[in-house]
């Protein structure tokens, strides 16, 4: 049967899937590209904020569509927005024939067979479960690099969030399961592994007693295939010395860092509840940058947060014109249902969101475009990621970059490249966000 499988939100939802369609292929279902020549359409959904859960329920409603005219057997809708809505998914959108919660997806098989016979299926295990599937995960992102999802859910419970309600309460994978799954995906011909989870930080003092993300690389340093390992949403207050120092020392570890700080007034912090101050989140940078001289701090932070004053915004703005993070998302923040946040008094207007956003991106911008041309003339390793259409040009990544959120190098060369390769690059020029670089022999 023809299968088309949507999946929709962060790279954590991404593994997720990838362990479902492992399942599926196994079992004989055949993966197609469009509805129009699906049989069973399955919508791995997000909900994390308003945009989001728009997307989402946009998709839902458009496969709905093909289930009306009769060709589409069965629509199952799993993750977020499935274990956040169950019931009135189930209530209003009476195609839909399954709903399957963020820890049942190891049940999608069973959820495909009952739609086929007819029946409608609810299938949401406990939030704080850990499905462990042993079938392998099949990648869908071009097989040279892939995402590891080394813990589910989150104990943080920051005002502003859903995710610990959707996701549980903090659960790591057993590091030997993390190993085999290195190994599986190295012979899968995946070179550069990155480390994702709520948190990675904190990784293993569920299971283990303490923090164990240092010992968990160290492991994965010995995977033979493996060039790069990047890891993913570390929370500040949880860097320790340990940590910087297996960076430092495993040269398979990026000198890449993504630490989500979300803002840089104390107040505000502490109305998100997040665990740092302003003086610990610069004291965190200087720590790292001191310790590893070259290493990229990628960031997050949210704009007009309930109470945000016109001078807070400004003490972000001076902030990030102080530390000039190498990377830096903005988000406008956004109020979810069933969160503290969404309760607070002084809400923010959302064109006054989208102005300290546009605010903040412009300042970026211009410390982004200075630290790409300070690039110029340095000799950079680049892992190749495609060939560039109709020219003599390849598309890479140097380890400053980590997929889709980060920019790109473009490298023109008369050689033929492939997707996966690594290549020594000498970077010739800065466009924006982007490198150009030439390829040394």
């Amino acid at each position: 049967m023809n299968l088309l499988f949507i999946s929709l939100g962060c790279d954590k939802n991404l593994v997720d899937t990838e362990v479902m369609l492992g399942m599926l292929a196994k079992h004989g279902y055949q993966m197609v590209d469009d509805e129009a020549s699906a049989d069973i359409i399955v919508i791995n959904t997000c909900c994390f904020i308003h945009d989001a859960k728009e997307e989402s329920i946009n998709t839902i409603l458009e496969m709905a569509e093909w289930k009306k005219n009769g060709k589409l057997k069965a629509l199952i809708v799993t993750g977020c927005l499935a274990e956040r809505y169950r019931q009135e998914i189930m209530d209003e959108i009476p195609e839909v024939d399954a709903v399957l919660g963020t820890t049942s997806y190891d049940k999608i098989l069973e959820a495909i067979a009952a739609a086929l016979h007819g029946e409608h299926k609810l299938i949401v295990n406990d939030v704080n479960a850990l499905p462990l599937v042993d079938e392998k995960r099949i990648v869908t992102t071009g097989g040279h690099y892939a995402y590891m999802k080394i813990a589910e859910g989150c104990d943080k419970h920051c005002t502003y969030c859903i995710i610990p309600k959707i996701r549980g309460n903090y659960r790591s994978v057993p590091m030997e399961r993390l190993v085999k799954e290195a190994e599986y995906l190295a012979e899968q011909g995946v070179k550069e592994l990155i480390l994702v989870a709520q948190e990675t930080t904190v990784y293993g003092k569920d299971i283990y007693g303490e923090k164990s993300l240092p010992k968990l690389l160290r492991a994965l340093c010995k995977v033979s295939g493996l060039r790069w390992i990047r890891i993913l949403y570390c929370y500040p207050e949880e860097i320790t010395e340990e940590l910087i120092q297996v960076m430092k020392e495993e040269p398979k570890i990026c000198h890449y860092i993504d630490l989500p700080i979300q803002h840089a007034s104390d107040a505000i912090l502490k109305r998100m509840g997040r665990r740092t101050s302003k003086a610990q989140l610069i004291e965190t940078v200087e720590r790292l940058r001191e310790e590893i001289p070259d290493i990229c701090i990628r960031t997050t932070l949210i704009t007009g947060f309930p109470g945000e004053t016109e001078e807070q915004h400004e003490e972000v703005m001076d902030f990030v014109d102080q530390i000039e993070f190498d990377r830096l998302g903005v988000f406008t923040y956004s109020p979810e249902e069933d969160t503290p946040a969404a309760e607070f008094e002084h809400q923010i207007p959302e064109e006054v969101k989208e102005d300290r956003q546009a605010e903040l991106m412009e300042l970026q911008q211009d410390i982004a475009f200075e630290l790409a041309e300070n690039m110029i003339g340095q000799t950079v390793l680049v892992m190749i990621e495609g060939k560039v259409a109709d020219e003599n040009a390849y598309v890479g990544r140097t380890y400053k970059d980590a997929p889709n959120v980060d920019g790109l190098i473009f490298i023109m060369t008369d050689e033929e490249l492939v997707s996966g390769d690594f290549a020594m690059v000498k970077v010739t020029g800065a466009q924006e966000y982007d490198l150009i670089g030439e390829l040394l022999s």
